[in-house]
């Protein structure tokens, strides 16, 4: 197997790919349970606080659809200073209780697949 084909079957950037696709949602709304945010800020938050390991350059689909199902909603329109519009969401309690299931079903999942990892030929219990 040459080296460029060895280095693009070790590659994992699709692997992560998909998992913040899968939990963009979550994040998002993590991110609004304490305060209103405009995407941009969220975007930010979310970088932030995980050390660059998750960065956005977008967030509206995931934004729309959260605002179309009804776990988020638009709370205010501000003008900034260099005249731009910030669209400010907020959590709703259809949100708040989608966020503690997604993250009920996350525990789960990462529990049973970290015990899979370090499995030590036993079956996992709990599956």
């Amino acid at each position: 197997m040459s080296n460029k084909k060895q280095k693009e079957s070790n590659d994992t950037s699709g692997f992560k790919s998909l998992l913040k696709r899968a939990s963009t949602e979550m994040l998002i709304l993590l991110t609004l349970r304490h305060n209103p945010m405009y995407t941009y800020d969220i975007m930010n938050t979310l970088e932030r606080m995980s050390e660059g390991y998750f960065s956005f350059n977008t967030l509206y689909i995931a934004i729309h659809r959260l605002c179309e199902l009804q776990f988020i909603k638009e709370t205010e329109r501000v003008i900034s200073n260099d005249n731009r519009v910030r669209v400010y969401y907020s959590i709703t309690v259809s949100g708040k209780e989608y966020l503690s299931n997604l993250i009920d079903e996350y525990m789960q999942f990462s529990n049973i697949l970290n015990a899979m990892i370090l499995d030590d030929g036993e079956e996992v219990k709990g599956a």
